[in-house]
């Protein structure tokens, strides 16, 4: 049986993806899909499809031709995996009781769910908004800041992605996200070059040598513009990047003497995906407002999280988070019951076991590669860089396009970010043999790139 073969937007253009899409040969999908190009608005990463899904269980994805492929992209909602039992339980549950909960009424599981949250956050994160996916909770967590300071600029990092709306395609600084809209994007975005210490903005050869100089751009910005709200960033990037050593209480510092908040967003790296329940555990700082989405649905249902300082509970006499759904309970039975499986099943624990492993397999296999510039991650989500030579790093792309494409044909998809880097989001519940299943796909793909 053909492995199902999955495309990422970012190869729409690509002859890669054309040969590959080219080469399927079936013919069952091809309705669907040109139905779909004919009544779907056609934008960046998202068309055109090139397969159609009817079955998603577990870590597999099966296409309609029935190819099954282990799912390390999944937009990272797929902690539990896809159709998690306990998930789909407690939605159909829900639905029998108490399906919709309108406005001026709350209800148990929406409740619940916040006290949940705010329970396990730190001191003194205890105060939570919801909603339907994570830009909304991002402009949630701008409005909080701006009346709570009564400033309105942040300085957020250039290459990061914070959502799709004005507000988050403001404070991101992804260009697909940011150009071509007419007229001008939210005023006071201020951007400083992003923590990478493979590629350092500032020339520095690692962070043994640097000073943690991005650090201190940061408060650069803070001190230049006086009057800052908030920094807005990912604790680690999801590409993935992790910060430097001392890199965010650096930042925590700047932001307290300047009186700016700091806001994380954890939309795709919490709930576990780090081997910390909240990716910033690792980093010994506590932000003043914490985002979560994707995952808390449990890959079935959308919602997203706020949890912020119970000190910035100061917005009642005006909306920050009016939204139709924001206490829906069956989305917040599906995230109630994701947050249990994680804690019950260890899952957050086991994503630092297994991605340890998982990352000196790679780290060992790649070693002494001429395409390999890079392997590096925390938890259950890895990076490899592909570049052309370890002496200049010069990033490669079609190379890195063609281990895709070549994974895809044996079963694995994953995504490709920034052009060259291969990020691989495993599932939480993904068991040992498939990891090392994967590990070795892909492995097997970089070794024949590296030949061809």
């Amino acid at each position: 049986m053909q492995t199902m073969r999955h495309t990422e937007g970012e190869s729409n253009s690509s002859s890669a993806r054309q040969a590959w899409v080219g080469s399927a040969g079936e013919v069952r999908q091809a309705g669907l899909l040109a139905r779909d190009s004919a009544v779907f608005m056609h934008q960046s990463l998202s068309t055109p499809c090139a397969r159609a899904a009817v079955r998603a269980e577990g870590i597999w994805i099966e296409d309609a031709d029935g190819n099954r492929c282990m799912d390390f992209h999944g937009n990272s909602v797929h902690h539990l995996g896809h159709g998690h039992p306990r998930v789909i339980a407690a939605i159909k549950r829900q639905l029998d009781t108490l399906p919709f909960s309108p406005r001026r009424f709350t209800n148990e599981p929406a409740v619940q769910l916040a006290e949940r949250l705010s329970g396990l956050a730190p001191d003194p994160l205890g105060k939570c908004l919801f909603a339907t996916g994570g830009s909304d909770a991002m402009e949630i967590s701008l409005r909080i800041a701006r009346a709570a300071t009564g400033r309105f600029k942040t300085v957020s990092f250039w290459d990061s992605f914070h959502g799709a709306g004005f507000g988050a395609s403001s404070i991101g600084g992804e260009a697909t996200f940011r150009s071509h809209i007419a007229g001008p994007l939210l005023p006071g975005a201020e951007h400083v070059a992003p923590f990478n210490c493979y590629r350092c903005p500032y020339g520095h050869a690692g962070p043994e040598s640097c000073g943690i100089a991005c650090s201190d751009m940061v408060r650069y910005a803070l001190e230049r513009e006086g009057d800052v709200a908030a920094v807005v960033a990912e604790p680690m990037r999801a590409i993935p990047h992790l910060a430097p050593a001392g890199f965010w209480k650096r930042v925590r510092q700047a932001c307290n003497e300047a009186g700016a908040l700091l806001i994380f967003d954890e939309i795709s790296t919490g709930l576990g995906k780090t081997g910390s329940f909240f990716a910033f555990g690792h980093e010994g700082v506590v932000p003043d407002i914490v985002v979560l989405g994707k995952a808390l649905g449990g890959g079935v249902l959308p919602i997203a999280g706020v949890i912020a300082n119970e000190g910035l509970d100061v917005c009642g006499d005006f909306a920050v988070g009016h939204y139709t759904h924001e206490k829906n309970p069956v989305t917040a039975s599906a995230a109630l019951e994701t947050v249990d499986v994680i804690l019950e099943e260890g899952l957050v624990e086991r994503a630092g076991v297994l991605g340890e492993r998982a990352l000196d397999r790679l780290r060992d296999r790649t070693h002494g590669s001429r395409i390999v510039g890079d392997v590096r991650g925390r938890g259950l989500l890895f990076g490899v860089e592909i570049v052309a030579g370890p002496e200049t790093r010069e990033p490669a792309g079609d190379t890195a396009e063609r281990i895709l494409y070549d994974c895809l044909d044996r079963g694995l998809s994953f995504k490709v970010s920034q052009g060259n880097v291969l990020t691989l989001s495993a599932p939480l519940v993904i068991g040992e043999k498939e990891l090392d299943e994967a590990l070795d796909i892909l492995n097997a793909a970089i070794s024949d790139a590296e030949v061809n």
